[in-house]
């Protein structure tokens, strides 16, 4: 994946306008489909069950990437609304081609010190990225959390290949700037959401699927009596409140949900509620995926912007019931 030049972006608002149903002059333009803005956009921030990973890298892929343009453009209005902010703005996105440059440098600075420089950093987390097509389908898709994220994905990247040590040491930077503490082995699916990203713990053999969301303090941890494979196992769409302890190798079922403080020793069920000291089973879910119930801080607003900055005046693509989070 290469990254985008300034042509590229000159013509994306063309290439999208293509895609998107524009009214000018009380006529609708022909040959227009609606752009697929669900496909595109982070699954938190459109509310719908499951984003197109794929479809999602098929834009890097093809020369355009909405979603860096987004960020691009919500920087340059911030830089005109705060001025104090540009030069920070302008370093740490607008001077960059794409979203996986900007995010290396951005991290490399974030978790340099006297002995880990930022320039080497910036090199191995650029390497790392451009590489990569899970990472970079997953830095288009998790929510929040997000630095400490991607310096995981790049630890695990790292992990992976051999380079355990260089992984491990950048845990410890991570543990320390962003106060979350994920083993480079853990091996973590996309659309993640770790609310705060304060004191989450993630241990070696632990494994949690897509659109899980990890409210702070939570930990995935060992029992302290296995050994191998001991960490639990999360499926998709699971919510796990604030402070839960889940210890041993055992499953929290898809679309579990895990009430604040609860300590659980056992499997959970799909589709259940569960609380206490230990957790025990108090109830049943009808959300498939409870982890997308909660609100976040994306806006209709700031899409229709987007939207119109895309194609023109109007795009009529985004209505309530697309932007609004199932409750």
């Amino acid at each position: 994946m290469a990254c985008l030049s300034d042509e590229s972006w000159d013509s994306l608002p063309k290439m999208l306008s293509k895609s998107v149903s524009i009214k000018e002059d009380g006529e609708e333009e022909t040959n227009a489909c609606e752009f697929p803005f669900e496909k595109v956009f982070p699954v938190y921030a459109i509310g719908i069950p499951k984003p197109d990973s794929d479809f999602v890298l098929s834009f890097s892929n093809s020369g355009a990437d909405p979603i860096w343009d987004t960020v691009r453009e919500e920087a340059k209005l911030e830089a005109e609304k705060e001025p104090i902010l540009s030069s920070f703005l302008y370093a740490s996105i607008l001077s960059h081609d794409c979203l996986e440059q900007a995010l290396g440098f951005v991290l490399a600075n974030r978790l340099q010190n006297p002995t880990l420089l930022a320039t080497q950093l910036v090199d191995i987390f650029y390497d790392v990225m451009m590489s990569d097509k899970a990472i970079q389908r997953s830095i288009r898709l998790d929510v929040q959390g997000y630095h400490s994220l991607q310096s995981y994905r790049v630890a695990h990247a790292l992990w992976t290949k051999g380079r355990k040590v260089l992984a491990l040491a950048l845990q410890s930077r991570i543990s320390e700037v962003f106060g979350v503490d994920i083993h480079p082995a853990a091996r973590i699916g996309e659309g993640i959401l770790l609310d705060h990203a304060t004191g989450v713990v993630i241990g070696e053999t632990a494994v949690v699927g897509n659109r899980v969301s990890l409210m702070h303090g939570v930990t995935l941890g060992g029992t302290g009596k296995e050994v191998g494979d001991r960490h639990p196992k999360v499926d998709e769409g699971a919510l796990l409140g604030a402070c839960v302890a889940i210890l041993g190798n055992i499953r929290v079922g898809e679309g579990a949900m895990i009430a604040a403080g609860s300590l659980v020793l056992k499997d959970v069920p799909p589709h259940s509620m569960v609380a206490g000291i230990p957790a025990k089973v108090i109830g049943y879910v009808n959300e498939q995926d409870p982890s997308l119930t909660m609100k976040h801080d994306a806006t209709k607003e700031f899409f229709e912007h987007v939207a119109v900055s895309y194609g023109g005046k109007s795009t009529g693509i985004l209505d309530p019931k697309n932007t609004e989070r199932r409750s």
